[in-house]
């Protein structure tokens, strides 16, 4: 929808992507159009800056001081409802626009027209004398196309002086190559599926809210297998016919590859990837892209969010109850509730789909802002998946092991049917600690309060929080004991080396984040599990969402308990959603399937409820414990982090905030007390905890209650709106 821009007749307020607490002015030089969103170069003390107009001048400096803008960029100037998101983001998150800005710019070399590239093709006249490199040159040109002269030596196997002398010899000429051309655009009729009754029925309703062109946020709730993305592809298509844009949001790029492949299958070709993983040159193609209207859908991490798309048609939040859309370091924001917001500015629908959504967004159905779409049964002849608890108790694995008898027997039957298996267990590496067996000493990080982690299989020990990484000693660090350390407890590495030993003629593969760390390796381990090169799968929570395997029929969760006593108010919330998610990988094809869970406690609310499949009343339960204690989404919490380079700093700057603590009725603060990971990165760290009526205005309190503290500058205070995690 074109966006009629505000333009301004006198001096600008420019909003720089540095560390500067706001805007500044500046004077619009004479001939000189300038309007809100332009991208604009400015100078800033003897150096010069990229910014943004951001509305008229404060008029806090008289006109005849301010600087004049230098330039106004050859880029699309950012819409009003990108703009609006930094505006809010910064507000709640209590940041200054800034630092939000910097997110949005954050491909400078995307604000201007790529150069100009030269490229070479035949003449039409002779090569002179004739030798077998020139041949081979000759030959790769025969096509007509250009190419750069780096790509034709390549592909010919010669050197660049045989191709500068075809050039002199005036066989080849050089011609201006076209700058960045868009792809082929998504085809939104070219491979339409079959629907079930259900999902057409939603599929209807979400075409209807993309028609209208109105905001309108959406819950698609559907159990694992039930065929949610090719409901809001359908959406999807109706954006595409509109010729608006389209953002898809997903939270681990674990999830790319086979939706990737489905989106090529529905849409004849691929959108555009955002996410940490590309290239310089692949990401100033793709902002600019976006910002030109040239990409008609993306699909992204959680940063996708602030790309400049000029006509958001609609945008999709898959698996919407996922921890990873929370930014966890420095701003830190929620991108499924600021995507939220961005919708809302960009009067165009969004979609939420989860088989387990969160209770935030549960309650805003319950509550009526939000709509619901529901998806009760697998697609086609897929049922769900039978539960059982293999109670470690009364079935304990063998001394050394981690696989209890009932489950080895289980994969032994699922391989003897030329079926695959799934071992979850959610710790990566071979054992989460390291001791030595004469002294006791424990292996830690030296920059964390945290244990090193081993992993065999890279032979080292690392820190999962600061990366810090050493190999693993022979003799212990505290009594210089050799061949005394020990490893403790399982990770993902030590269930593979125990299945390998008991099935050595299963083919065994280990996932997780340090192991299959590309999308490439990603791409190439889910061709090898639908090609059946693999029989067991042992993962993390990468293998638990948004995967489809149709020969894999038994999922085994190797430490259900693990995670159920997180120290939060979400812990049984997500350890609920995760195993559910992962039992959901079981049968979703035609072969029935099932999942063993391995627990010492079957009577947990949690455990329980999977066993039941009673997820309708633990949301119940979990709701009804929330409202009672007024916390989220009943009440607010806010968390303050202190970090210092020393623990006296930071204590002595906790306490005098505990000081100044606000003291309203209705809220309470907690703390100060040294933070679960007291040290991270050679930092020591506090927390104060604010818990606040639904209704208060949090960040006007904390705005308040921190500028009554001076901050030393050794010590930063970090503020975590809604945090997720209390680490």
């Amino acid at each position: 929808m074109a966006q009629t821009r505000q333009s301004f007749a006198g001096a600008v307020a420019v909003l720089l992507p540095l560390p500067l607490g706001g805007a500044f002015d500046y004077a619009r030089p004479a001939g000189l159009a300038l309007g809100a969103g332009d991208i604009v170069r400015v100078p800033l003390g003897k150096r010069e800056a990229l910014g943004v107009v951001w509305g008229k001048a404060t008029g806090e400096i008289a006109p005849e001081r301010l600087k004049p803008v230098i330039a106004r960029l050859d880029a699309p100037p950012l819409s009003d409802d990108l703009r609006a998101l930094v505006d809010f983001v910064a507000r709640y998150t209590v940041h200054p626009p800034n630092a939000v800005l910097r997110m949005v710019l954050s491909v400078p070399e995307a604000l201007a027209p790529p150069k100009p590239e030269i490229g070479y093709r035949l003449s039409g006249r002779p090569a002179g004398r004739a030798t077998p490199a020139r041949a081979k040159v000759l030959a790769l040109l025969k096509d007509g196309s250009p190419r750069k002269l780096a790509r034709i030596a390549t592909a010919s196997g010669v050197s660049a002086g045989v191709i500068k002398g075809l050039v002199d010899q005036g066989a080849l000429i050089a011609e201006v190559l076209p700058a960045d051309k868009p792809g082929p655009r998504p085809r939104p009729d070219v491979n339409a599926p079959e629907l079930t009754q259900d999902q057409r029925m939603a599929a209807d309703a979400l075409v209807g809210a993309v028609q209208a062109r109105r905001y309108a946020p959406i819950l698609l709730e559907g159990v694992t297998g039930s065929g949610k993305t090719e409901v809001y592809f359908e959406g999807i298509a109706e954006t595409l016919r509109q010729g608006r844009q389209v953002l898809v949001l997903l939270p681990e790029i674990a999830l790319t590859a086979q939706w990737l492949e489905r989106f090529r299958t529905r849409f004849g070709v691929g959108p555009a990837e955002w996410h940490s993983d590309l290239g310089l040159a692949e990401r100033r193609r793709t902002w600019r892209a976006v910002a030109l209207g040239e990409a008609p859908v993306v699909v992204g991490a959680r940063s996708a969010l602030f790309l400049p798309f000029p006509d958001l048609g609609l945008v999709v939040v898959d698996e919407e109850h996922d921890g990873s859309f929370k930014q966890e370091e420095g701003l830190r924001y929620h991108a499924r509730d600021m995507a939220v917001f961005r919708a809302s500015k960009a009067t165009c629908p969004i979609l939420l789909s989860s088989a387990t959504p969160s209770i935030e967004t549960i309650a805003n159905v319950e509550a009526g802002r939000y709509r619901k779409l529901s998806l009760p049964a697998r697609y086609g002849a897929a049922n769900l998946p039978e539960i059982a608890a293999i109670d470690l108790r009364a079935d304990p694995p063998a001394r050394g092991a981690w696989l209890a008898p009932g489950l080895i027997k289980a994969v032994a039957e699922t391989l003897a049917e030329g079926e695959q298996a799934l071992l979850f267990l959610n710790r990566r590496g071979y054992a989460p600690l390291t001791l030595c067996r004469a002294c006791g000493h424990r292996l830690k990080c030296p920059n964390c309060s945290a244990w090193l982690v081993e992993h065999r299989f890279q032979d080292r020990l690392q820190c999962h929080h600061c990366g810090h990484a050493m190999a693993r000693p022979k003799a212990c660090p505290s009594c210089q004991a050799e061949d005394r350390l020990v490893a403790c407890g399982p990770g993902v590495e030590r269930v593979a080396e125990e299945i390998a030993g008991l099935f050595p003629a299963a083919k065994v593969a280990v996932v997780a984040s340090d192991t299959i760390d590309r999308p490439s390796k990603i791409a190439a381990l889910m061709r090898d599990i639908e090609e059946h090169k693999i029989d067991v799968l042992v993962g993390t929570q990468m293998l638990a969402k948004g995967h489809h395997f149709p020969m894999l029929t038994l999922v085994g969760v190797v430490d259900a308990d693990l995670g159920l006593d997180g120290g939060d108010l979400r812990a049984g919330e997500r350890s609920f959603q995760l195993l559910m998610q992962v039992a959901g990988r079981a049968g979703r094809a035609g072969r029935p399937g099932r999942v063993l869970i391995q627990t010492h406690d079957p009577k947990n609310p949690v455990i329980a409820a999977l066993i039941a499949s009673d997820r309708e009343g633990f949301v119940a339960r979990e709701i009804a414990a929330r409202r009672q204690a007024a916390m989220p989404p009943f009440g607010r919490l806010v968390a303050l982090i202190v970090t210092a380079p020393s623990e006296a700093a930071a204590t002595g700057t906790a306490k005098a905030l505990a000081r100044a603590a606000p003291r309203d009725a209705g809220l309470t603060v907690l703390g100060p007390a040294p933070a679960p990971l007291a040290l991270l990165r050679g930092r020591h760290r506090q927390r104060l905890l604010l818990k606040a009526p639904r209704e208060t205005n949090v960040q006007g309190v904390m705005t308040d209650w921190l500028s009554r503290v001076k901050i030393p500058r050794a010590v930063r205070v970090l503020i975590d709106i809604d945090p997720i995690s209390f680490l």
